[in-house]
């Protein structure tokens, strides 16, 4: 994607030096663009953790890349395995971190201690460009479902719902869910995006605002709680959410409020869909209600808000009662029975085991 006419990814290996990893300080937008470099699997471990990079693909593509730089430095087995755990601990619930980690692991614990630095690079750049190409088939296998609205009501906006961030910043690039979106708006179709400010840490209002502003789509920031409102009134032709753990009966784990517009959208008809890659299936869980650890932090994301003050200053401001406690659970999980369906690299299938089996058969020994 670009910024301002600029082309970006989410990471990448800094041209100059050719092995330190660059971001985008997500913590920083929408207010200003600051590129971060990282240098170790300390910084990278922090990044993830302090949500500088967030979203479900880009963690598992960033902490690949940390496991490279800590190779550069170290590349016997005992580092691998102890920094691979670290990183691995950095975010509970999105699965994608586990298998890159997982992944990388494969890949280089039969190379040899002096070559695993290069083929360690080599094996994230892979998975970086296997995130690229997979992002950008989700939205190709998605826009049939934004034509067929358009086709329904021909010269009206599409109405789109969306929740958090699902965008190329969450990715390495195009997004999940948005991808569907960037493709249908790049085709022509009259795309609008309702977006959920997402509270606490506000990546609808802060991150998939800026992301479609820069692109161009319309869109409308709303409270988290005026989604069902919107669909009552007629207003939300379909609901695209992403997410970070699909289960082998189709559960989906995505960021706290996504069950709410869930059952909202299906006590009002309208069809709920999740973009997701490969790499967030978890076929070793079964019930994601019960199964799917969920990440509590820290209490002062619902507590506090930090934004830009009117003469440019970021500042973080109390908006709680004194004295309050706070309780900050990350992620819910939506039920499969309120999935209208998946959209995935491979196609659209049912939320269940049956549909995931049907367009990922090599799963099949995992989930039996």
């Amino acid at each position: 994607m670009k910024i301002d006419g600029v082309p970006y990814r989410s990471v990448w290996v800094d041209p100059e030096d050719g092995w330190s990893v660059r971001i985008i300080d997500q913590t920083r937008l929408p207010w200003t663009v600051d590129i971060l470099r990282l240098t170790d699997e300390k910084q990278v471990a922090h990044a993830i953790k302090s949500m500088q990079v967030r979203g479900a693909p880009l963690i598992g593509a960033v902490a690949a890349y940390g496991l490279a730089l800590a190779l550069k430095r170290d590349a016997s087995d005992a580092a691998l395995e102890s920094v691979a755990a670290m990183l691995g601990r950095t975010r509970p619930t999105a699965i994608n971190l586990r298998w890159a980690l997982a992944r990388m692991l494969d890949a280089l614990r039969p190379v040899p201690a002096g070559r695993r630095a290069d083929a360690a690079y080599a094996a994230a750049a892979a998975i970086a460009e296997d995130d690229v190409e997979t992002c950008r088939a989700i939205g190709s296998h998605g826009l049939p479902l934004l034509q067929e609205i358009a086709a329904r009501k021909p010269g009206q906006p599409i109405n789109v719902l969306t929740h958090c961030n699902t965008g190329w910043i969450a990715t390495v690039d195009y997004g999940t869910a948005l991808s569907v979106v960037y493709q249908a708006h790049d085709a022509g179709l009259p795309v609008h995006v309702w977006v959920d400010e997402t509270r606490p840490r506000n990546q609808g209002s802060a991150l998939t605002a800026w992301e479609l502003g820069k692109h161009g789509v319309p869109h409308t920031v709303v409270a988290d709680n005026a989604g069902g409102h919107l669909m009552q009134h007629g207003q939300v032709d379909i609901v695209l959410v992403g997410t970070d753990r699909v289960t082998r009966q189709g559960d989906v784990a995505n960021k706290i409020g996504t069950y709410l517009k869930a059952l909202a959208a299906h006590d009002n008809n309208v069809p709920f869909w999740v973009g997701l890659p490969h790499s967030t299936l978890d076929m070793s869980v079964r019930d994601g209600v019960k199964e799917i650890p969920i990440e509590e932090r820290d209490a002062r994301e619902v507590l506090e808000v930090t934004g830009q003050t009117w003469d440019g200053r970021i500042e973080t401001v109390r908006t709680a009662a004194p004295g309050s406690a706070g309780a900050n659970p990350a992620f819910d999980v939506t039920p499969a029975r309120l999935v209208t369906g998946l959209i995935t690299e491979r196609g659209r299938c049912d939320a269940s085991e049956a549909g995931l089996l049907g367009l990922y058969p090599e799963f099949a020994a995992a989930a039996a």
